[in-house]
């Protein structure tokens, strides 16, 4: 009761206030306020005029795309990033808990119902290395599975760029999407879930950057561009991610498959046959060292004279052999040069006395 009389003199307030200042359209009701006479002297001063400026948007929000950007649980710091970059770039996103990993994907459909989204972004993350995004449209489908590469978040790339928060982008789209009938579907799916509705309320009524995807390698390759007004040109804000396609799905999150990447290589196998070419290698080594063993240990073959060899051999002079009788002087070891020097004389002096 008290919380109900509150209220009530709650309204009774505001009701007083909203009849002692009428607005310039509606009139003065008899017995109400009278206009304050004001004297001559004060008609000299011209009156002030006080405009409101009106809204920068005044369309009416019409396009009703709500995009629901979560995760599984066992994603990694950089994942979450990814994921909080995407949530500031489309003011149009709703975020929610992450997803035990035991529940099934179709739980996903009821999620979105319930955070009132028709549009999902859902990474899956599995044994905490390897990360996987599916699109989709809620819940009628169709759905896209990618393989997510090379992840490079706002934080991480520190580019020079910046654009809006909440402003609308452009999406620029390569020329392939439109040959293809699978990419034509992912072009649909990519324009609804990216674009920005116009007269959002969270968002901002400029074009400042744009949404690039691009097909190489049989990847698409996301990048952010700023457009700057000077000269046109564009500068990378982030962040950059590449989506390797594995299947397309008729239902939102299963359902009969559409399409199926033949040039998919999933991780496991990926790092299967890296594992197999390092095995290949030691092998081959060990190989390699045991024909080598195999040689030393293997008996020696003689191989016979040939008798050609002694064709170019030419004898050697004989010398007269010398036998000699005498035994030969030793001769001093003396480590000293000056003492040898002096031996030396004495020598000479000697046989010069002998000789005379």
């Amino acid at each position: 009761m008290a919380a109900k009389r509150k209220r009530a003199a709650l309204a009774v307030g505001k009701a007083k206030r909203a009849r002692s200042a009428p607005s310039a359209g509606e009139a003065v009701p008899e017995g109400g306020p009278r206009e304050r006479s004001i004297p001559p002297q004060e008609h000299s001063i011209p009156p002030q005029e006080y405009s409101i400026p009106p809204p920068v948007s005044q369309g009416k929000w019409k396009n009703k795309e709500r995009v629901l950007i979560f995760s599984s649980r066992g994603i990694n710091f950089r994942t979450r990033h990814l994921m909080q970059d995407l949530r500031t770039l489309m003011p149009h996103s709703k975020a929610d808990t992450k997803m035990d990993r035991k529940d099934q994907l179709f739980v996903i459909n009821e999620v979105c119902e319930m955070k009132n989204c028709n549009k999902c972004i859902f990474f899956e993350a599995k044994k905490k290395q390897d990360l996987y995004m599916w699109l989709s449209n809620t819940p009628q489908g169709p759905s896209a599975k990618f393989l997510v590469q090379n992840v490079h978040t706002l934080a991480e790339l520190k580019m020079t760029g910046n654009c809006l928060r909440g402003s609308r982008p452009l999406l620029s789209f390569d020329p392939i999407f439109d040959q293809e009938p699978h990419y034509a579907l992912l072009k649909e799916l990519f324009i609804q879930i990216f674009s920005t509705p116009q007269y959002h309320p969270k968002s901002q009524p400029f074009v400042d950057h744009v949404f690039t995807f691009t097909i190489t390698d049989e990847r698409i390759w996301f990048r952010n561009y700023q457009i700057i007004e000077e000269d046109a040109s564009l500068v990378e804000i982030g962040p950059r991610f590449v989506l390797n396609l594995i299947k397309i799905f008729q239902g939102s999150f299963g359902g009969p498959t559409l399409f199926e990447n033949p040039h998919y290589q999933s991780p496991n196998m990926h790092r299967r046959l890296l594992r197999l070419s390092v095995a290949a290698k030691f092998r081959e080594k060990q190989q390699v060292k045991e024909v080598q063993k195999t040689k030393k240990k293997g008996t020696k073959v003689l191989v016979k004279e040939d008798p050609t060899e002694v064709v170019f051999e030419t004898p050697a002079e004989e010398k007269p052999v010398e036998i000699q009788l005498v035994k030969p002087e030793s001769k001093p070891i003396v480590k000293d040069k000056k003492k040898l020097r002096k031996i030396q004389r004495k020598k000479q002096k000697k046989v010069f006395r002998s000789e005379g």
